[in-house]
């Protein structure tokens, strides 16, 4: 069984920075994509930026671009989203999630192309 497990969230004030982290671990899989998606309460879970694990590739959302850095290290399994001058708008919980799916009908912003989820850590931005 896979399990992503999150950390890294709390509480900033606007303006500052925090960084989350994801650690996959247990089963036996091959990542292709790791992605972080948020979801604020009431509202869909969104996808906030991706990361091709064999080439680095990037992707981010327009809202979060400048702003956030998504990385990888290949040895440690782990994934990592570096927050900046984050918003109030920023506030819900980050979710990590992993897929080893590939191919033309996948574009990996959307949830139904990720196999595996974490729990989520919640990030709160107070103006």
């Amino acid at each position: 069984q896979v399990q992503l497990v999150e950390s890294g969230g709390g509480l900033v004030q606007a303006g500052g920075s925090l960084r989350l982290s994801c650690l996959a671990s247990g089963g036996i899989f091959s990542t292709y994509v790791r992605g972080w998606f948020r979801q604020a309460p009431g509202k869909e879970r969104e996808f906030v930026a991706s990361i091709r694990w064999s080439s680095g590739s990037t992707d981010y959302t327009d809202s979060v671009k400048g702003r956030f850095t998504i990385s990888r290290d290949n040895a440690k399994n782990m994934v990592y989203l570096q927050m900046n001058t984050l918003k109030p708008e920023d506030t819900a919980v980050y979710y990590c999630a992993t897929t080893e799916r590939y191919g033309r009908s996948y574009d990996y912003t959307r949830v139904r192309d990720y196999d595996y989820w974490g729990q989520g850590t919640q990030v709160t931005v107070s103006s």
